[in-house]
Order: C-alpha cells, then structure tokens, then sequence
C-alpha cells in the first residue's frame, strides 16, 4: 500500500510539474521576446536619438565669429524678426533646406512647437540664460507669411545643433 501511495503521489507530482513546464517555457519564451524587443528598440531608440553629423562646412558657419544680423520681414512688412547670430546667415544660404522645400503649414506648426519650448526656457532658470534671452512673440492664430516661418524655423534648427540643445522630442535634421 505503501508502495502504491508513493508512486501515486510521484505521478501526481510529475503531472503538476508537467503543466508547470509548460506554463516556466511559455514564461521563459516571453521573457526572451521582451529582452529581445527592448534592446531591438533601444538600439533603434539610441539611433532616432543621435543628431546628423555635423559636417566639415556646417562646422565651419558655427565656428564664425563675425556678428550676423538676419532681418525677417513678411511681404507686407507688419512682422519683423532680428536674428543676431554669428554664421545664421552663411548657414541658412549654404546648408538649410532651399525655400519652398518645406510647406507653409509644415513651418507653422513646428515653430509652434520650438517657440513654446523655447519660450518654457526663457522663463526657467534652470536652462542657460545666455542662450535664453528673450521670449518669442508668436501668435499661433497668425498668418506671418512663408518668409518668417521659413527663416524662424531654420534658425531654431541652426541654433538647435549649434549649442547642442533639443527644443522638443523632434530631432532638428537638415
């Protein structure tokens, strides 16, 4: 009888093992697809993350030190933007995107996005107040026209990769 108890109470064990077999694989099978699709997204994450290499010529509009002084004007002159920003106006013409590349609503909308952040920045001490002077006045229900966009745009990018700073989750690609 002893014997009978013993060998019913092992296969009683070995069925409850086996069931849990199969539940430890389908875990340990989960477990692999999650570590593999995090670090799959990591590597993608850390590429979406890293900026387009600076080249030899962008390099060389940050490097200079002569005062730019970029005046923005829509058509009818109402809205005006000064820039006052060493190698703006070289990198505008030699690296930037050309004009009519990006669309009207394209430009709006991103500026929107830079100028909240930007203006976030203005008003917080933590971030550099030498990079941070003055807030933008910009008034979303606005039309200023392509040329303000296009301009204000661009040098929330050149200013983006030039101090190494992100105004938003979007990384400012050329």
């Amino acid at each position: 009888m002893l014997k009978s108890l013993v060998f019913s109470d092992f296969f009683c064990i070995f069925k409850k093992m086996k069931g849990n077999l199969n539940y430890l694989g389908i875990l340990f099978f989960a477990g692999l697809t999650l570590l593999f699709s995090c670090s799959s997204k990591n590597n993608t994450a850390n590429q979406l993350n890293k900026l387009d290499p600076i080249s030899p010529k962008e390099q060389a509009t940050f490097d200079q030190k002569e005062g730019d002084t970029i005046h923005i004007s829509n058509e009818e002159a109402t809205y005006d933007i000064i820039i006052i920003e060493p190698g703006f106006d070289l990198w505008l013409s030699t690296i930037a995107r050309p004009r009519n590349f990006y669309s009207q609503s394209f430009l709006e909308n991103r500026n929107r996005i830079y100028v909240q952040a930007w203006n976030n920045r203005v008003s917080n001490p933590q971030f550099n107040q030498n990079l941070y002077e003055l807030l933008i006045d910009y008034n979303w229900n606005t039309d200023y026209g392509y040329e303000v966009n296009y301009k204000l745009y661009n040098y929330f990018i050149f200013f983006q990769r030039k101090y190494n700073q992100r105004l938003s989750g979007i990384l400012p690609r050329i």
